[in-house]
């Protein structure tokens, strides 16, 4: 139990045995470094309880506190704030209660299970900088989840058909001669995503071209031959071609491979699949049904839709009058699938971009109307889109900044940062390049991570590098060298293996175990706001309390050896933590840099 719960208990038995009053809540907050204490109660929001005046009530609730909880050690009130000082024995017994403690955080994995859906991308097009913080975020809130206690399915669903997808096609016969990403050399995705760009260009050539004849522009955009070709393949695919499908099926194939390697790269992976080919019809038979229970209402024309204004949404069309299907249908499908492939699964997690907040509300509301109890689980986890200095992304242009380019451009920036710094001279090629990609992957992962998914972010690939700072290489630096102070620790014979005879700790020791204590919390903080910018910054203010007692505070030049065995203890416990933690970001920490 760490201190806030034993706490809290305590100012709760406080308020009802001095005041008679039933107290539902307790708030704490960390000690203002300017005063003395380790942890502060919030005495305002009591008073909706308790009336009086704060200090007093707080003068009240410490001494009361002082008699009852051994761990106290003594109290102060300023204005409506009681700070606690706790004792070091406390904080001992707690830290040798941990450091044998393997995953110190995690919480055994329950029946409870969540599929986290992330990714899902397009196959006319290789993943670009978007999809870079679409799959970390997804990916590390499926890790933090897992931590938190519960079973995790990782998915995605692969848009592998549409009229995006025949653009590709076409262009690659008009313009291809036959070639592949083995007569090229290039990444399946990459092949058909050039093909998609090709398209862009021919298109825009012909409307030129018809509006120079004399088409309205608007006319030209529709009657544009290549756009009329892509259109009838699109019929082709639907109406099952073989010749269409057999070119759909190997061109997918293609950048099924270049994504197989972009993920492993970016160090992501998926427990199930869904592809749209698969799904797009599923759904159609649940809105029949929803039909006959009034959830849905046809119109004149045909068309099928529901009424959510009394919600203050909006009516939303489910099927068109020609009996096909929309998104939404397809994504009403595709979650009723997933539960009856999944049947533990008790919620779900979309990461999806900002720009489709209004589909999910509206998604996860038809849901609960159709009666299904998972459809409260369901979460979005919404993002704010990624800008470079340079400016917006456009697919079809082809100036998206590259998945594959960007991460070779991080290992690189990484390369040059570390030479300069000049700290490899005993490293062979082979594992300087290791590390130049461990850094700079950790590097880009920890910046995109550390914002908070809502906001926008403007990536700057030098300044994640940067060696000071709020950064994953500054992070990383101290992981390796407290691996540097274990391995000499190591060799001066310091037997860690059992508890430091110590009563009393250091101020910094003390701030050290305080910020240890609250992983957990932070963790299931984490994974009940889908944010690992929690854990990111909580890592960062970890080492920078780290590093602040290695400044100031002598470990293996301690001359009490107990002192030592404690200072080489703990600092093995913190770079534990800071490698657990990274891990649930998807960030690997070196043993020497």
């Amino acid at each position: 139990m760490n201190i806030q719960e034993v706490l809290s208990d305590k100012v709760k038995e406080a308020v009802n045995s001095i005041f008679d009053k039933e107290l539902p809540n307790v708030e704490f907050q960390p000690t203002r470094k300017d005063f003395e204490g380790d942890i502060t109660i919030v005495v305002f929001p009591m008073l909706r309880v308790v009336k009086g005046n704060p200090v007093q009530i707080g003068e009240q609730i410490g001494a009361y506190l002082q008699e009852h909880v051994d761990a106290v050690a003594g109290f102060n009130v300023i204005k409506g704030f009681l700070n606690i000082a706790i004792n070091d024995g406390f904080y001992l017994d707690f830290f040798n209660s941990i450091t044998a403690t393997e995953n110190y955080g995690y919480v055994k994995e329950s029946t409870d299970a969540v599929m986290v859906e992330y990714s899902s991308p397009n196959t006319n097009k290789p993943l670009h900088l978007g999809h870079i913080r679409n799959n970390l975020l997804g990916y590390s809130v499926a890790k933090i989840l897992k931590a938190s206690g519960k079973k995790v399915y990782k998915t995605q669903i692969i848009n592998d058909r549409g009229i995006h997808i025949c653009k590709s096609m076409v262009a690659w016969q008009k313009f291809g001669n036959g070639e592949t990403p083995e007569s090229t050399g290039l990444k399946g995705d990459k092949l058909v995503g050039n093909y998609y760009v090709a398209f862009d260009k021919a298109y825009k050539e012909e409307i030129t071209e018809l509006v120079a004849s004399g088409k309205e522009q608007k006319v030209a955009e529709k009657e544009a031959p290549i756009l009329l070709e892509a259109q009838e393949m699109l019929l082709k695919w639907e109406s099952g071609d073989e010749e269409t499908v057999a070119l759909w099926k190997t061109m997918n194939d293609w950048v099924y491979q270049g994504f197989e390697v972009t993920y492993k790269n970016l160090g992501v992976d998926f427990d199930t699949l869904y592809y749209e080919s698969d799904t797009y019809l599923l759904g159609k038979d649940v809105v029949a049904e929803g039909l006959k229970k009034g959830v849905f209402f046809k119109k004149e024309d045909g068309s099928v839709w529901i009424d959510l204004t009394d919600d203050g949404l909006d009516e939303k069309i489910v099927l068109r009058s020609d009996g096909t299907a929309v998104y939404m249908t397809q994504d009403i499908g595709t979650a009723i699938q997933r539960v009856k492939d999944h049947p533990d699964v008790n919620g779900m997690v979309y990461t999806v971009g900002n720009e489709q907040d209004y589909h999910f509300k509206v998604l996860f509301l038809i849901l609960q109307k159709l009666g299904f109890s998972w459809s409260k689980k369901l979460h979005h986890l919404s993002y704010g889109m990624v800008d470079l200095p340079s400016g917006k992304m456009k697919s079809r242009e082809g100036t998206v900044v590259d998945a594959d380019d960007l991460m070779a451009d991080m290992t690189q920036t990484a390369a040059n940062i570390s030479k300069e710094l000049g700290k490899l001279e005993d490293y062979d090629e082979k594992e300087k390049q290791a590390l130049y990609q461990m850094i700079g992957l950790g590097a880009l992962k920890y910046y995109i991570l550390k914002v908070d998914p809502k906001k926008r972010i403007l990536f700057d690939p030098e300044e994640s590098v940067d060696f000071q700072g709020n950064t994953g290489p500054f992070i990383q630096y101290t992981y390796a060298r407290i691996q540097s102070i274990l391995r000499k620790a190591e060799s001066m014979g310091i037997d860690i293996s059992k508890d430091a005879k110590v009563t009393e700790l250091h101020a910094k020791e003390k701030e050290l175990i305080k910020q240890l204590q609250l992983f957990p919390e932070t963790i299931q903080l984490a994974a009940d706001n889908y944010s690992p910018a929690l854990i990111a910054n909580y890592t960062y203010d970890l080492v920078k309390e780290f590093n602040s007692f290695y400044q100031q505070v002598s470990i293996l030049g301690e001359s009490d050896d107990e002192k030592k065995v404690l200072r080489v203890q703990l600092s093995k416990k913190v770079a534990e933590v800071i490698q657990d933690a990274f891990k649930l970001l998807g960030v690997e920490v070196p043993e020497r840099m």
